[in-house]
């Protein structure tokens, strides 16, 4: 994998050192979310299953990509313990961040549940708003995110003065097309986790119903009302059940978190 990141950003930085002019006209993000070396870590339940666990990794090193400052972040998702008998999982996601805009330059994704599988590297070029995969190249707006910078892009929003009921948008990018992936903000509530009380932000993403969802808004997700604005808990109703998943470690984080 890190050889296929290395070759797609020799080829953007040779893209466009070779007669293209580049401007830079992207967006600078205030990020005061999330900083490298940063680790999550949650406990998935399905119904009263526990099923697998989940890390969320920004490795330690700032990388170059197309000469750009960029996070290298890594999610990953296995199951565990008896929901391994009837439905193994064993998923790996990769993406390239840009530091200062909070937009992907590189995604990769690995999938393997129940034995279906997913084998997808997709490269997004932000000059020419356009995101390459195996299967074909499409325009993609301004923006636009892979299924990891776009949760680490909705850390970086100030909810401060938000009311229930506010929209705000994310365009994202899944499997060769553009989804709205918007964020509804519910209100404040407190959650319980391992790692104590948290005040968090109730928030609600505007999904794509019908291909894993069973409503446009059956997934819950509550973050921590702090600068660090870490996932404390994720609900939500799928085709085939329900599934939480639960904040259990942390380390590295950017602020103190705001935890009883």
């Amino acid at each position: 994998m890190k050889k296929l990141i290395v070759l797609a950003s020799l080829f953007l930085a040779f893209h466009y050192s070779s007669g293209d002019t580049l401007i830079n006209e992207f967006r600078t993000i205030n990020n005061q979310a999330f900083r490298a070396g940063e680790v999550l870590k949650f406990r998935i339940h399905y119904g009263i299953l526990d099923a697998g666990e989940a890390t969320l990794e920004v490795q330690p090193e700032i990388q170059k990509f197309g000469g750009r400052d960029c996070y290298h972040v890594i999610g990953s998702g296995n199951s565990v313990g008896a929901f391994n008998w009837f439905f193994k999982v064993k998923d790996r996601y990769e993406s390239i961040v840009d530091k200062q805009a909070i937009i992907p330059w590189y995604f990769i994704r690995r999938v393997n549940e129940g034995g279906y599988k997913i084998n997808q590297n997709v490269s997004f070029n932000h000059y020419s708003d356009s995101a390459s995969s195996e299967k074909k190249t499409i325009a993609i707006p301004d923006n636009t995110q892979d299924l990891i910078s776009a949760f680490y892009y909705a850390r970086t929003i100030d909810f401060e003065n938000a009311k229930p009921g506010d929209i705000f948008p994310i365009n994202g990018y899944i499997d060769d097309e553009v989804y709205p992936m918007n964020l509804k903000y519910i209100g404040k509530e407190e959650i319980k986790s391992k790692k104590g009380t948290f005040k968090c932000i109730k928030l609600r993403p505007m999904l794509q119903e019908g291909r894993v969802f069973k409503e446009q808004e059956d997934m819950t997700i509550w973050v921590s009302d702090d600068k660090n604005h870490i996932p404390v808990r994720v609900q939500t109703d799928v085709l085939v059940g329900s599934i939480k998943m639960d904040l259990v470690d942390y380390s590295n984080l950017l602020n103190t978190p705001a935890v009883q």
